[in-house]
């Protein structure tokens, strides 16, 4: 259920400019925290084939219409910036430029603003103007090449790594940073270039000087953390499900070969010569029992052992049940907004935002009437 709560965003605004992928994320995770998100749809839609009603990136948000390529269009749009704080974008490079609502138009109309650009490539580079996607952006990081088992392709995980962790994150996290300095004494807006490229490289900060100190083997399914480590994957039941494993530390290991019945069997885990034989004796072991009850001997240990569950499964288990980690808003089962805080609380508040359905508020309420729109107009 909704709440009158706006967390610890409430009074910044924002103009979206409707785009796909991390950059709607990111404006979601803004408005999550209380911004007053403000996307400007253009007429069609976006793009991403997705029934608005469903679309939960766009949630917590209000919709205007606005046809950039209209005569009009980019006067409206730079009539929200003006006041607005931060402005968020999608588009190649150049191409926000050519609609007329680019960095310099923006500044100029309010030197304060602080304009976020998310793209794949980045703003320069050989590769700037290509089309990508997710899946390109990581491969070329080295991030995709430690996913996934040896002597096998890559294993690609969603999109989440590349689009919203090395994407949207960063994003928001640069914005953010930006109107720090922006409302500092003499600070002033500014471009952030948030580039996936970037953000994916950076998450893998840790793995390049485990690298660098010969610390990690640079070929997948190899090492500790990437499924190379007999105790740091995931295991098959009886009933076809997985449970996965990971006690990394001693003590959590005792407790874990213990539990799973291997103890008096279990070789050396500091012989790497025998990790195969180690992995197979864990596996053979998981296959003796269900999910389920695998789970019952795990859960109130410290052995870090946990069931995989699916998208569907995860909102009923106990611990995110008991903390609302997902919530219910329209009839729509979704994760509830994060992080939690202590004196703002977040909440859902709204469900996505319909097209154009929230012109009026937006006129009225950031005192822009140009994007009221009457007449001919309603379509546009």
């Amino acid at each position: 259920m909704a709440t009158t709560e706006h967390g610890p965003l409430a009074g910044v605004r924002v103009v979206e400019l409707a785009g796909i992928g991390p950059g709607p994320f990111a404006a979601m995770l803004l408005a999550d925290l209380g911004a007053d998100v403000v996307r400007v749809d253009r007429p069609g839609g976006a793009g991403l084939g997705i029934d608005p009603a469903y679309d939960l990136t766009n949630r917590n948000k209000r919709s205007v219409l606005v046809d950039l390529k209209a005569e009009d269009g980019p006067g409206r749009v730079l009539d929200l910036v003006e006041r607005a704080d931060i402005l968020i974008e999608g588009y190649r490079p150049g191409v926000a430029e050519r609609l007329g609502v680019g960095p310099d138009a923006c500044l100029a109309r309010n030197p304060r603003i602080v304009y976020g650009r998310m793209t794949g490539w980045g703003q320069d580079g050989p590769l700037a103007e290509r089309a990508g996607h997710d899946i390109a952006y990581i491969a070329v990081t080295g991030t995709l090449s430690m996913i996934g088992k040896p002597g096998e392709p890559p294993t690609v995980p969603a999109n989440l790594v590349g689009d919203y962790a090395g994407g949207s994150l960063y994003l928001v996290v640069g914005v953010l940073a930006a109107l720090q300095h922006a409302r500092t004494p003499g600070g002033a807006g500014q471009v952030v270039d948030a580039a996936i490229v970037d953000g994916a490289a950076h998450l893998a900060t840790m793995i390049h000087g485990m690298l660098a100190a010969g610390g990690w083997q640079d070929r997948r399914g190899s090492n500790l953390l990437d499924g190379g480590c007999p105790f740091y994957g995931s295991y098959e039941t009886s009933d076809g499900q997985y449970m996965a494993v990971g006690p990394l530390e001693q003590q959590f290991y005792d407790e874990f070969i213990k539990l799973l019945g291997i103890e008096d069997r279990a070789p050396d885990r500091g012989d790497f010569t025998r990790w195969d034989e180690l992995r197979t004796v864990v596996a053979d072991r998981f296959k003796t029992r269900t999910r389920a009850e695998w789970t019952e001997v795990f859960e109130a240990t410290d052995a870090c052992v946990a069931p995989v569950l699916s998208l569907r499964e995860a909102p009923h288990h106990p611990h995110l049940a008991a903390r609302s980690t997902f919530v219910e808003h329209a009839d729509l089962v979704q994760p509830a907004p994060a992080p939690r805080f202590s004196a703002t609380p977040v909440s859902v508040r709204s469900g996505p935002a319909q097209p154009g359905a929230d012109t009026e508020g937006v006129a009225r309420d950031w005192d822009v009437p140009s994007i009221h729109r009457t007449g001919k107009d309603t379509t546009a």
